[in-house]
């Protein structure tokens, strides 16, 4: 029965015209994966948003025999796929509503790790750009962090990240523009490697799909959706880091970006980021840690005196109410219920939990101290 439900999660993302959210909506009409196969021509036209091409499309079946070619890829090789239902499925991702309906991961690896940040930027990068990225990642392995690491294998900023991660014994994850029976660009193929034993390569795409230009558009969307922040470290005025910026802020999750110098060509597009108030401006390690309240020694605990009479804030207000309703919530589920990003919801929280009032429970969780 399992492996017939994942026949259907591969071929549903295979069918001509049907993406995401139109998968997830013919998911909810039907009531059932299953579902979606099983029902007539008839039927589907019923559905919103459905036409006579796209619901032939569904009816044709011939998708399910490439899903069974898919199934015997992925247990010949040992991947793991995530279905946008399964309680396994990236939780930070969940909640993008384009975010792909399965993923296919090559590796071990906690797609919910407690700490995740992507850090993308051109492939054309100078010396200050990668220098710039191994110093961060350096930084954070100092102040005693272990975030996870999420970038796209790509010439530049992308490698360097990897690389740096791997040196440092991050874990980190490269997702890919096509499937897993190839790496782009090969040169990279040893860092693949590498990343495999400690991380993992992840993509929505089959095994057959090649390195195609859109490919690695929709990828973005992954990076962004699977942090809690994308930093860009150095950016021309156009590219796929600005992309993957835009696409961070679309979901309400933090950007943030290094400046450099007035009329340098390769950090215009960081610049722009932070002129126009898309990406916070960031120096090192000591920024991310106040924007999106990190401590660095979680070893040391700060005495916490409660307030006997404390004022609250509007947001804080907000917070205190939420959780009483809720009882526990991550950070990023908070994020979503009042609709701030991180770095908002982070000073509120270490704030509230200073007061006595919010306790910080494992995993990024928030409960009202009793």
């Amino acid at each position: 029965m399992e492996e017939n439900n994942l026949r259907y999660q591969i071929a549903i993302s295979l069918i001509p015209g049907v993406g995401s959210i139109t998968a997830k909506k013919l998911i909810a009409y039907s009531g059932s994966i299953e579902g979606v196969f099983k029902e007539s021509k008839k039927t589907l036209l019923k559905i919103p948003g459905v036409g006579g091409l796209l619901a032939q499309n569904i009816t044709k079946q011939d998708v399910l025999l490439k899903a069974e070619k898919e199934i015997e890829f992925i247990q010949k090789y040992n991947i793991k796929s995530y279905f946008y239902l399964s309680n396994d499925y990236p939780e930070r991702l969940r909640h993008c509503e384009d975010a792909p309906v399965i993923l296919f991961a090559k590796g071990n690896i906690n797609l919910n790790h407690p700490k995740i940040l992507s850090i993308v930027g051109t492939r054309n990068a100078t010396s200050y750009g990668k220098e710039r990225c191994n110093q961060l990642i350096s930084e954070i392995v100092e102040r005693n962090h272990d975030p996870l690491i999420i970038s796209g294998l790509a010439y530049g900023i992308d490698i360097t990240a990897h690389r740096a991660a791997l040196k440092n014994n991050l874990q980190t994850i490269a997702v890919l523009g096509h499937g897993l029976n190839t790496i782009y660009p090969s040169i990279h193929r040893s860092v693949a490697k590498e990343i495999i034993n400690h991380g993992a390569l992840v993509t929505e795409f089959i095994n057959a799909e090649q390195p195609e230009k859109n490919n690695f558009v929709k990828r973005n969307r992954i990076i962004a959706g699977l942090s809690d922040a994308t930093i860009i470290v150095e950016s021309g005025i156009t590219g796929g880091a600005l992309i993957t910026a835009d696409i961070a802020n679309s979901y309400n999750r933090d950007v943030f970006a290094f400046p450099g110098r007035v009329k340098d060509n390769y950090s215009a597009g960081c610049n722009r980021l932070i002129k126009t108030n898309k990406a916070a401006l960031i120096e090192g390690v000591s920024d991310i840690e106040y924007l999106l309240g990190w401590e660095s020694h979680p070893s040391g605990k700060r005495p916490i005196q409660k307030k006997l009479f404390q004022k609250l804030t509007a947001e804080e207000e907000n917070v205190i109410k939420i959780l009483n309703e809720a009882g526990e919530l991550t950070i990023d589920q908070i994020c979503l219920k009042i609709e701030l990003p991180v770095s908002k919801v982070s000073p509120i929280l270490l704030n509230l939990e200073f007061s006595g009032m919010v306790l910080s429970l494992p995993g990024k969780v928030y409960t009202l101290r009793k």
